[in-house]
């Protein structure tokens, strides 16, 4: 169940970064300060955050000299909230929602052919690697939205990173729902690898038209679902 208010939005947002895996395991959230600074909150809007997450089982706080706040290896995400975001959501709002991602992820992959060093390009076909061989939903997620954050990475761009760890935060949990099925994971895969080789071989040009073309393709495939969502509901509401 989502939570309300300022508090519970980022709570949320945050239940669904941990989710795709955009923290690591074990890993410990900066000073509390620091975080809320970030975040663009209040120590104590994020203070009730964390105790969100903490009741969701999803972070930890240690007291002590190494103390703080950790976040706790993640189960398999859950799909209900997705499942009823999907089911609410206007197809004009998810293109709405394609449109932006075109713009970022576009000019992500088109400045990440440009400026990634050697590291960065081995990271993203990594990645690749990493979702055609992703067996469970939460494996997929993880891989599929490391994989377009990882891309933001390697253009340099802060705001580029925000932006698309937003985006993924907002889309990934919808598109990796149980009505994907393997042969969208493979073709998903296949598009990934596209952007990657663009990348590789310094084609900006390639990587942002690879990109902006995996995006609407991704939109096709969210419309699908919920449209067939829509279909469903009238069927169960007259058994």
């Amino acid at each position: 169940m989502a939570a309300v208010g300022r508090a519970g939005e980022i709570a949320d947002r945050l239940t669904e970064a941990i989710h795709l895996g955009l923290f690591r395991d074990g890993q410990q959230l900066p000073p509390e300060s620091e975080f809320a600074q970030q975040l663009g909150v209040a120590p104590m809007t994020l203070r009730e955050s964390i105790s969100t997450l903490r009741e969701r089982g999803l972070v930890e706080t240690r007291r002590g000299r190494n103390g703080g706040t950790f976040i706790k290896r993640s189960l398999e995400p859950p799909a209900e909230p997705d499942l009823a975001r999907l089911t609410e959501i206007s197809v004009s709002t998810l293109r709405d929602l394609a449109d932006e991602q075109q713009a970022i992820s576009g000019m992500a992959a088109r400045l990440a052919a440009e400026r990634a060093t050697s590291r960065s390009v081995r990271r993203i076909l990594e990645l690749v690697d990493q979702l055609t061989v992703a067996a469970s939903r939460g494996a997929r997620m993880k891989a599929d939205s490391r994989f377009h954050v990882e891309v933001a990475i390697a253009t340099r761009s802060d705001r580029l990173v925000r932006r698309e760890v937003a985006l993924q935060a907002e889309s990934a949990g919808m598109l990796w729902l149980p009505h994907l099925g393997d042969d969208d994971a493979t073709a998903i895969g296949r598009e990934h690898h596209d952007i990657a080789t663009a990348i590789a071989s310094e084609d900006g040009e390639s990587a942002q038209r690879a990109a902006e073309r995996h995006v609407r393709r991704n939109l096709r495939r969210l419309t699908t679902a919920h449209l067939k969502l829509a279909e469903d509901i009238p069927r169960e509401g007259a058994r």
